[in-house]
């Protein structure tokens, strides 16, 4: 059970009956549901109080909390989700005090502005070097346990001679499976111990590795796991370190056993924590596997929290190098459960994460998967994949080509020119088409009417294209074509390319067969009319 001591606090006695007051009340069975809430609340406390000890003129009591004091203790935190924290979770508190100023709650109960995280996902080169280094250290530890274990069946079905070195390694699992520990002297006063003679010279020596680690985790090795169910599943680290055993399915191949995971994510919100999921052994590689070597490494330890502990059910169990007192969280001074803290930060360092893999690591599966994992779809969207740096520098290219080749498409010249059976009365002949409204175009001149070329009719919807346009269409289309093998081509793309592409396009709507009738009928005013355009006579 954790103990706060509010009389240990740097403030008056006032302010000290105050916080633990309103403190205690969160720790009823209404408010927070496990001791590490309350953790994550008295950190705060004892920050702020710590801080309010340092002022001028220190309040005594929750009633001489102003505005101003509250909002130089809020800049004073930094801008990070943990100085948020701080703040927010110190506001909680102080908002149930009848004592607390109006204007104090006012600001108190303002909304925080979300600092933006500064971490981002890995690279995919750095995160399979994370995931090689967890593999290989849960892999050999694993191998390691599983050829134990092997020996201590032997030992126990009599396949040694008593006496011999496998029969005294046998006697030191056997012990080391019910106690934690193999047979030792009793302990110094600084914790250390001495393996009994009798079996130091069969072991090899006295060390982690010769002695406890042949059936048990290290912290290491299950920080290891960890991270391994984190780039499996995507699980973020408040799930991992209070991961329940999963149990097999009653109706389980053995070969191909399925388990049930129940996990529980407290941050969802009360009604919301629980979520199931049933995952399959298919052999190397698969999830499942994972699950049954985890399942296979901890057993041992797992058997001695139960004893000590029944229905604790908890996976991550692992044997710490040296007993620590007041530490054994009921489960004995040798063995911990879940993972957290700066073991977290230590392997990260050591293994290329550049500190704990598991905020980064389980954003690196989101980006990768592409898909929420124990999240909505908008959380992750707005939280894991848009706000992620890696995502923003990957997406600009990927933006840039999007507006180049929508803008291509909106530049692409295409024919606009409405296609008509018969020539309307009321249009205004051109050129190239005949016009519908030629004060009114998008191209206006500064005098007034139309200030475009002809040929950028075909791109205008204000123009209109009949049959009797088709055989001097077809010959300009036919003299560009000529045109383009007569000049270079940077001059022909940049003066003809577009009129030579809507026209390409009104052959494709008006067919092979009408196409090539348009050519037959061309006439000697149409070329006339295509070579004024193509000097520019027509134009000028």
């Amino acid at each position: 059970m954790a103990c706060y001591d509010f009389a240990q606090l740097p403030v008056a006695e006032g302010l000290q009956r105050s916080l633990a007051r309103v403190f205690a009340a969160r720790c009823s069975s209404n408010g927070w549901a496990s001791h590490r809430t309350s953790e994550g609340y008295w950190l705060p406390v004892r920050s702020f109080a710590s801080w309010l000890a340092g002022l001028p003129a220190p309040p005594t009591e929750v009633a001489q909390i102003t505005a101003a004091i509250w909002d130089a203790w809020r800049i004073s935190r930094p801008a990070t989700v943990g100085g948020q924290q701080q703040v927010t979770r110190v506001a909680a508190l102080l908002l149930n005090d009848e004592h607390l100023s109006r204007s104090a709650a006012e600001v108190m109960a303002r909304r925080m502005v979300r600092p933006r995280r500064v971490e981002e996902s890995y690279q995919a080169g750095d995160f399979d070097q994370i995931k090689v280094a967890a593999r290989r250290m849960f892999r050999s530890a694993v191998l390691r346990i599983e050829d134990n274990a092997a020996h201590l069946e032997r030992w126990r079905g009599g396949a040694f001679e008593e006496g011999s070195r496998e029969w005294l390694v046998g006697e030191a699992l056997e012990c080391l499976a019910r106690t934690a520990d193999v047979p030792s002297y009793p302990r110094a006063h600084n914790g250390t111990r001495r393996v009994r003679y009798r079996y130091l010279r069969a072991l090899g020596g006295e060390s982690g590795a010769c002695t406890w680690q042949r059936l048990f985790l290290s912290r290491d090795e299950a920080v290891a796991l960890g991270v391994l169910l984190m780039a499996e599943f995507g699980w973020n680290l408040s799930v991992i370190d209070t991961l329940a055993v999963p149990r097999a399915t009653p109706d389980a191949d053995p070969d191909e056993p399925t388990y049930r995971l129940e996990l529980v994510k407290r941050r969802r919100g009360s009604g919301r924590h629980h979520e199931t999921r049933n995952v399959t052994d298919h052999g190397a590689g698969s999830g499942g596997r994972l699950i049954t070597q985890s399942l296979r490494a901890t057993r041992f330890a797992r058997a001695i929290v139960e004893d000590l502990a029944p229905g604790t059910d908890r996976l991550l169990v692992w044997r710490t190098t040296m007993p620590h007192q007041g530490q054994d969280n009921g489960v004995g001074p040798l063995l911990r459960m879940g993972i957290s803290g700066q073991t977290l930060t230590g392997w990260g360092r050591v293994n290329g994460a550049g500190g704990s893999p598991f905020r980064r690591g389980r954003r690196t599966v989101q980006v990768v998967r592409g898909e929420p994992l124990q999240n909505t779809q908008d959380t992750h969207d707005r939280v894991y994949v848009l706000s992620d740096p890696q995502t923003q520098r990957a997406t600009v290219p990927l933006l840039a080509d999007g507006a180049e080749s929508a803008l291509r498409h909106a530049q692409q010249a295409v024919l606009v020119a409405q296609l008509r059976d018969q020539a309307d009365p009321g249009d205004v002949p051109t050129a190239t088409a005949d016009c519908t409204d030629p004060d009114h175009g998008p191209f206006p001149a500064p005098g007034g009417g139309c200030g475009a070329s002809f040929l950028m009719c075909l791109g205008c919807t204000n123009a209109h294209i009949h049959p009797g346009h088709h055989s001097r269409l077809a010959h300009l289309h036919h003299a560009l074509g000529n045109l383009r093998s007569a000049m270079s081509p940077r001059l022909w793309q940049s003066d003809w390319a577009d009129a030579h592409t809507r026209l390409e396009d009104l052959r494709e709507r008006l067919g092979p067969a009408t196409w090539a009738q348009a050519l037959s009928r061309v006439t000697d005013v149409d070329r006339a009319l295509v070579g004024g355009l193509l000097t520019g006579a027509l134009d000028a």
